[in-house]
């Protein structure tokens, strides 16, 4: 049976002030998300697996700090790091997963701040850890909590991924095929992803 909010609440609480000066990925990365899962009163390993493997757009191995398949991909840095750059890195491994493993979350942490990115409603939410239980509920989906939004299908998003397999049609005419081609169109939807949701400046 899941943990009601409160409980939720009270353990998002203590997590904050556990944790609440470390800084350093590679000391701590793993039992700091292990601790944060047993904020829901889920036991990580059950759902989620660190250092998975994967080949990355330039054809190197890549590992992905904690995946659980078809839900969320996190990408860990240490405090003060660049989460726009952690967000960029945790789509590189996008190639590399199967199609029922891509994640519909992305989040970014470096201990001190959270932002987790819903890429199925474009939502974006950023907070700091001390604010964890103001906004905990936005990992709802963790302990089961979270209900499918059902909606129509937004025809801007419709055209634009005709245009984009339009786009895919006329290069592969034009010789461009395989790895190249399938690098060069997940870059550009990063590109366009990344304007919509205000990583990028405008006209940057």
């Amino acid at each position: 049976m899941p943990l009601s909010w409160n409980e939720i609440k009270e353990r998002a609480l203590e997590f904050s002030r556990e944790w609440a000066n470390e800084c350093s990925e590679d000391a701590e990365g793993k039992s700091f998300w292990d601790g944060f899962f047993n904020v829901f009163g889920i036991t990580r390993k059950r759902l989620a697996s660190f250092e998975q493997r994967v080949k990355k757009l330039d054809g190197r191995d890549g590992y992905i700090d904690l995946l659980w398949k078809g839900k969320l991909l996190v990408e860990q840095k240490s405090r003060g790091k660049n989460l726009d750059r952690a967000f960029q890195q945790a789509t590189d491994y996008f190639p590399g997963l199967k199609e029922r493993e891509l994640p519909r979350y992305i989040l970014v942490c470096d201990f001190e701040r959270f932002r987790l990115y819903d890429l199925e409603t474009d939502e974006r939410y950023e907070f700091m850890l001390s604010e964890l239980v103001d906004h905990v509920h936005v990992f709802g989906f963790i302990a089961g909590y979270q209900t499918k939004v059902y909606r129509e299908q937004d025809p801007v998003n419709i055209k634009a991924a005709e245009r984009m397999g339009q786009l895919h049609d006329v290069l592969q005419a034009l010789g461009y095929d395989g790895h190249a081609l399938e690098v060069y169109l997940v870059r550009l939807l990063f590109c366009l992803f990344a304007e919509d949701t205000g990583i990028f400046e405008p006209d940057q």
